[in-house]
């Protein structure tokens, strides 16, 4: 039974922090800056609240609503409509709590930002949370426009400088480009059926019948554009250049959700609307290509970073391939692990940004070469740091683990098993980048890296505090520390693996979605049997073995060098062997440094890249027919 106050829920959590974002336009310059965070937060904290009515309240049911109360005649609507179930008000739970925790971190963190900061930071959090709750797929636009639009203004925030500007615009030109590719693809789907809202297209698209070659092009563009956002190869490459620059708290937001909801785009695309016509065998080969691509790219490009926000970068695009291979087998367990790992990364990436942030602001840098032994007095922000590298490695019994357990165990029954190979290996490269960094940094391990040695950006950031803080305030460290225990929950609190199995059995529940937007019955329950969500021995060990690997290849990283050294000395004295050994050195590092290269900066590679992966999308769901 839906209460009678829900529905009404869903519009104002995406109007209030707009009205609030224009209030804090209008009159921020003549508000106290203590003023202004304290409206943000508890704006921020309001949407976290009514997301979680949400929640408790799509248990066993979805929440519709209309607004103006323009309900569908005979099937037929001009309405607006959100359509929440578990998996969308889940979704709006993550957003408000990484924007709480990220307002709460620039308490401190920008001591002479105005109030336009908090402004875009609120009007992100409402496009974010209207392109989760959204019922129709044009306004899905809308709300990822807007989404996209206060993104761009928060990558390049520093627009003094020169390396935000460029990360922005790379960004924005580049996100820019799959939106159109998304607003075309709308455009051949309305042209086919004359429909926008998701369950309006799916009953539409399954009287038809026909998934033609108008259809695969729709499916391809809309993708693309979803995918571009979601950061998966090739659409990835703004990506890094936009994290290198933005401030660590609006880090959060693109890593913790941002992309997560071009992933959720995907999903919902499908089991929404054209699952009524595109067979599973027809999109999931598709999509776990597309994902084991992107792990395997992005773990291979973290583990060469030394700019550790860069590198904590390339650990977002490696997993969102592994969550795009979960996605990929369209299986409710797989789904269930999905939105349980979404939760989990997006806590620990989240904390490990900010780390990066205290990092940045007590010592000045970010590039391990630098840094190195200087955190030694930072014991907890080390302690915190090398924890979210091992719980990103998949460490039980955090919810990473758990989620990625949940994924495995479907590719050891339906999938192919060298992606089982292939998760396990990407957990424990991403995980042992950021443990490697952590013994340079907190430690002092190893040798020293040369001061000019793989410098990402050009120039380095400054702090984005008044000075070098003597001490991390609670504030900076307080939201860390509270995403760190949030992942730690999603593994060992069965509430949320309950919720997450409830999420995935909703999103694949076309036919009680379709009946919840278009019936008098907002309250239309899904019949899905929900899959079992518990720990057993196989994800333990697997979460064991990748965090103990992520572990182990830390540190032979971090001593190679110093271990090697004597001999690499005594091979230059004799030429024959030091010649073998330039041969054989360049023979290998090639195909890297040619991977390095495509990531080269320059604009046009980027949307060239864009515009070949979205002919290839076409290409691949065409022959998959």
């Amino acid at each position: 039974m839906i209460e009678p106050g829900l529905p009404t829920l869903p519009p104002l959590l995406v109007a209030v922090p707009l009205l609030a974002a224009a209030g804090l336009a209008a009159a921020g310059r003549w508000l106290p800056r203590r003023a202004v965070d304290a409206v943000s937060i508890a704006v921020a904290a309001g949407v976290l609240a009514g997301a979680s009515l949400l929640v408790a309240g799509t248990g066993v049911a979805r929440v519709a609503t209309w607004i103006g109360g323009y309900r569908p005649a005979g099937g037929a609507s001009v309405g607006v409509v959100f359509v929440v179930d578990r998996a969308g008000a889940g979704l709006t739970v993550l957003v408000a709590a990484l924007t709480v925790a990220a307002l709460v971190y620039t308490w401190r963190y920008f001591e002479e930002v105005e109030a336009w900061f908090h402004v875009l930071l609120l009007a992100f959090l409402a496009g974010m949370t209207g392109f989760a709750l959204t019922g129709d797929l044009f306004n899905a636009f809308v709300f990822f426009e807007l989404m996209s639009a206060a993104a761009y203004a928060l990558t390049g925030f520093k627009i003094e400088e020169p390396g935000p500007l460029q990360g922005a615009l790379n960004f924005a030109v580049v996100n820019t480009v799959g939106a159109f590719c998304v607003l075309f693809g709308i455009g051949l789907l309305y042209g086919r059926t004359g429909e926008l809202g998701f369950a309006q297209l799916h009953t539409a698209l399954a009287a038809d019948g026909r998934a033609d070659l108008l259809i695969v092009a729709a499916t391809a563009l809309i993708c693309t554009g979803f995918l571009t956002k979601a950061a998966a190869v090739p659409f990835h490459f703004w990506l890094a250049d936009a994290h290198a620059v933005a401030p660590a708290p609006v880090c959060v937001l693109f890593s913790g959700v941002m992309v997560e909801l071009g992933l959720y785009g995907v999903a919902r695309l499908y089991f929404s609307t054209l699952s009524a016509v595109l067979p599973p065998a027809r999109i999931g080969p598709v999509l776990l290509a597309l994902g084991a691509m992107t792990a395997l790219l992005g773990a291979v490009m973290c583990v060469c970073q030394h700019h550790i926000k860069r590198l904590l970068a390339f650990s977002t695009v490696a997993h969102m391939g592994m969550l795009l291979m979960g996605v990929g087998l369209l299986g409710l367990p797989a789904l269930a692990g999905v939105a349980l790992y979404v939760l989990a990364h997006a806590a620990v990436k989240g904390a490990l940004f900010l780390l990066a942030g205290v990092l940045l602001n007590r010592l000045g840098s970010v590039q391990e070469a630098d840094l190195h032994g200087r955190g030694r007095r930072l014991p907890l922000t080390g302690a915190a740091f090398g924890l979210g590298g091992l719980a990103l490695a998949g460490l039980p019994p955090f919810g990473t683990a758990l989620g990625k357990g949940l994924v495995e165990h479907e590719l050891t029954t339906g999938g192919p098993h060298v992606l089982l190979v292939l998760f396990v290996a990407v957990s424990a490269l991403t995980g042992a980048a950021v443990l490697r960094a952590g013994l340079r940094v907190f430690l002092g391990a190893g040798p020293a890296l040369p001061r000019d040695r793989d410098r990402e950006v050009d120039e380095e950031e400054d702090p984005e505090t008044r000075g070098a803080l003597r001490r991390a305030p609670l504030t900076m460290i307080g939201p860390a520390l509270a995403l760190l225990l949030l992942a730690l929950a999603a593994g060992t609190v069965p509430a949320v693996a309950r919720a997450a199995a409830v999420a995935a059995a909703q999103l694949v529940d076309a036919r009680g979605y379709t009946a919840a937007a278009l019936s008098a019955a907002p309250g239309a329950t899904t019949g899905t049997a929900l899959p079992a969500t518990g720990w057993t021995a196989e994800s333990v060990a697997l979460g064991g073995l990748s965090a103990a690997l992520a572990a182990a290849l830390a540190v032979v990283t971090v001593y190679r060098a110093g271990a090697l050294r004597p001999v690499v000395r005594w091979l230059r004295r004799v030429p024959a062997a030091a010649g073998a050994g330039r041969r054989c050195h360049a023979v290998a590092t090639a195909p890297l440094q040619r991977l390095r290269a495509l990531h080269s900066g320059h604009l046009g590679d980027y949307v060239t890249w864009l515009l070949a992966g979205l002919a290839a999308l076409a290409l691949a769901f065409g022959a998959t027919g």
